[in-house]
């Protein structure tokens, strides 16, 4: 038997409403919401799951979509 390491990547996403005067302070607000984690992204929105064979293939990943 071999080992194996197997790496998943999932894009989550989910809105958030943010008061700003404009799109750029808007997203500045985000940014620091999300880096203080006033916005956290729940578990289960997930839009797309990839996934690939780390080790021992590190230098050429195949991902695949699952």
């Amino acid at each position: 038997m071999k080992k194996f390491v197997i790496a998943i990547e999932e894009t989550v996403v989910e809105e958030f409403e943010v008061i700003a005067e404009t799109e750029n302070e808007a997203k500045e607000i985000a940014h620091k919401k999300y880096k203080n984690r006033e916005f956290m992204l729940e578990l289960g929105e997930c839009q797309y799951a990839q996934m690939a064979v780390v080790m021992p293939y590190r230098d050429k990943l195949e991902w695949i979509e699952i």
